[in-house]
């Protein structure tokens, strides 16, 4: 029995491991395979049960279906995959990191000399394989963690020592890798989760007082607009599921007064329904001249998102490739460290 057994490998590695588990099948063994990641399990699977909410939905094999309808049986409706990106022309640069070397929580080099740049109007996103210095470089961005060397700036300007109150003001929103320890307070209501970046702002607060109605009323508008399924707004957000936490604390900074943002896994363990929509919202703010710096272990997500895929290995930059240069092979190979000029000798 394989639980997500892909989730820390790299296209390569996978089809590795795809290779061993037909042997043993051949040997006569049998396999359960369980995944979220519709196009191994098409590949992979003899037969194939769908859950939904802990029941049985269908049963089928490769040869009768489709990765669409797969998902459609996942969340119960009709789901778009493999959605259109269209070209549009970007702005001024507004993110710039340049030459940062930040260490891990060891006291290890996790960035090392590591730049990237993202203009209005963009998506970059940073690919690469689980701890291979990801979350450092949102933390170092959003002033969670010190930087050793280099320089993040914000529209032209450094940001000496940034502080997370420094990095908001200058209009950068954080979607953290982990909502329930730096995305949301799982004690605290959904209103109050809604409004931790705003309340103290007119018209939320005057002369030093919490205006309730006012407040109510934008997270009610917030629930609304970012389909967040809650009983009530006094709700204790621990007791959402993961897509409706994750849309929470996506609800707050995307609406919050920023035009670039910093997000990172932004729909690990959440279903395919809940990744659509984040997809959706995403792709708004892109098209509103929004700067988006993704950072994803989901390659499909980094690839199909992406107006420039950067791979991160090692913590340093493999490549800056636009999208139309990104492939799954020649990305999937950056990701194992070995570069373009080492691949191509070989």
């Amino acid at each position: 029995m394989l639980d997500e057994p892909t989730a820390v490998l790299t296209p390569p590695e996978v089809e590795d491991l795809f290779a061993t588990l037909r042997s043993l099948t051949d040997e006569g063994r049998g396999l359960i395979f369980i995944s979220h990641k519709l196009a191994e399990v098409m590949v992979i699977s003899d037969q194939i049960t769908v859950l939904r909410d802990g029941l049985v939905v269908g049963r089928t094999t490769p040869a009768q279906t489709t990765r669409e309808g797969l998902a459609s049986m996942m969340v119960g409706r009709e789901v778009k995959l493999g959605r259109e990106v269209p070209d549009q022309d970007t702005g001024d640069q507004r993110l710039t990191v340049d030459r940062l070397r930040v260490r891990g929580d060891r006291g290890n080099i996790s960035l090392d000399d590591f730049s990237v740049h993202v203009a209005s109007g963009e998506i970059v996103g940073i690919a690469g394989v689980s701890g291979n210095g990801q979350r450092e470089l949102a933390e170092a961005i959003f002033g969670l963690r010190p930087i050793e060397s280099g320089t993040v700036q914000v529209r032209g300007e450094t940001i000496a020592a940034p502080s997370p109150k420094q990095v908001r003001r200058r209009g950068v929103a954080f979607v953290p890798e982990e909502r329930m320890r730096h995305g949301a307070v799982g004690e605290m209501s959904v209103s109050e989760n809604l409004m931790l970046v705003d309340y103290h702002k007119p018209p939320f607060a005057r002369g030093g007082l919490l205006q309730f109605g006012i407040i109510a009323e934008r997270c009610w508008e917030l629930v609304r607009r970012f389909t967040v399924k809650t009983p009530a707004l006094s709700t204790e957000t621990s007791h959402l599921s993961g897509g409706n936490i994750q849309k929470v604390v996506i609800a707050r900074e995307f609406s919050a007064d920023a035009d670039v943002l910093v997000v990172a896994q932004p729909t690990r363990g959440i279903d395919i329904g809940a990744a659509e929509y984040v997809h959706e919202r995403l792709l708004e703010k892109r098209a509103a001249g929004a700067a988006i710096l993704l950072i994803t272990e989901d390659l499909d997500e980094a690839m199909q998102l992406s107006d420039r895929v950067v791979v991160l290995f090692e913590g340093r930059a493999m490549c800056d490739l636009p999208r139309a240069e990104a492939t799954t092979d020649r990305v999937g190979l950056l990701m194992t460290g070995v570069s373009e000029g080492a691949s191509a000798s070989a």
